[in-house]
């Protein structure tokens, strides 16, 4: 049995209303994808040099990173090779396992968030302004609450205007605590907020932050401040910091992850609005091209949404067309 067949076989054990979610939340992707994919397949029944390269160009227009597909059509040809495969058909199935496979990979990238024993889990996030990094907390703290745990946002992005207002507004709407103070110190604020969240025994804070990338130096600067001041008050904290990207930017939010990773010690990456992109593919160019697992995804507007990265679930979702 196939890596494909196991896959289909451990995802029937999954929960519905989660297959629902990415099925539909991936369904533009999918539509635009798999249809080509179909079609190619369609076009050559055979393998051949002509179906490569318009398999290679569907793939690039998904957004799944050059390198990545570069790397895919490498493993192919090499498994075509070994495995006798002259059906293209038969081919779409080594297409999902391998694509399977460059996400899992052989190391140990965890999709799962890193809990802290002792005291509040802190988890810092950052981002550009304008990728739904104020919401994507927001519909955080709520998944959160809903699992039980006591949850306070934290407003550190204090100069834009209406951004302390915004985190609490959302802090209301979901029923957590809230601490800001508009034009101050980030750093200040954020410890401030950190004695309240150990005085009241909070299970886990959400520590908004600025997303003024134009200025790199600064914004290094702030966040290595920040930094300090979490972890001088809370030992080994933030225990995540996880980078908010709109799957609609496509490369750029590549581009993104990569000089925000020069910035801060990133941990994980939330994609935000997927279901209204045709890029799905850039969840596997993040993981090949910057080596960073992605956490959480965003899947529409509600506030229940934002769901936990499950790479089963969203192949089957890119995929199920083809299964």
């Amino acid at each position: 049995m196939g890596l494909f067949n196991l896959f289909k076989k451990t995802f029937k054990k999954e929960e519905k209303e989660d297959i629902d979610k990415y099925d539909e939340g991936l369904e533009k992707t999918r539509e635009e994808f798999v249809s080509k994919l179909s079609l190619l397949g369609i076009k050559y029944t055979k393998v051949s040099k002509e179906y490569y390269e318009e398999l290679e160009r569907i793939l690039i227009e998904a957004d799944i990173g050059v390198k990545t597909v570069y790397d895919l059509l490498d493993k192919l040809k090499k498994r075509v090779k070994e495995e006798n495969i002259t059906s293209t058909k038969d081919l779409g199935e080594v297409i999902v396992d391998e694509m399977f496979l460059i996400y899992v990979g052989n190391d140990s990238l965890s999709d799962k968030i890193k809990m802290n024993a002792d005291g509040p889990t802190v988890i810092l996030m950052v981002g550009v302004n304008g990728v739904g990094k104020t919401t994507t907390i927001g519909k955080l703290a709520k998944k959160y609450k809903s699992e039980g745990h006591k949850v306070l946002l934290i407003a550190g992005d204090t100069f834009r205007a209406g951004a302390t207002e915004q985190l609490k507004v959302w802090a209301e709407r979901v029923g957590v605590e809230f601490y800001g103070k508009e034009n101050s110190d980030p750093a200040g604020v954020i410890f401030d907020g950190l004695v309240k969240a150990k005085e009241e025994d909070v299970d886990i804070v959400l520590i908004d932050t600025a997303g003024r990338l134009q200025n790199k130096m600064g914004l290094m600067a702030e966040l290595e401040k920040v930094n300090k001041v979490i972890g001088r008050h809370i030992d080994g904290a933030p225990h995540e910091t996880l980078l908010v990207i709109d799957a609609a930017t496509g490369q750029n939010g590549i581009s993104q992850a990569e000089s925000f990773k020069e910035i801060t010690n990133i941990t994980g990456i939330v994609l935000t609005k997927l279901d209204g992109t045709a890029k799905g593919g850039i969840v596997l160019a993040i993981k090949e091209c910057v080596g960073l697992p992605v956490k959480f995804i965003g899947l529409g507007e509600k506030e229940d949404d934002l769901k936990s990265f499950d790479i089963e679930s969203y192949i089957y979702g890119l995929f199920k067309d083809l299964i």
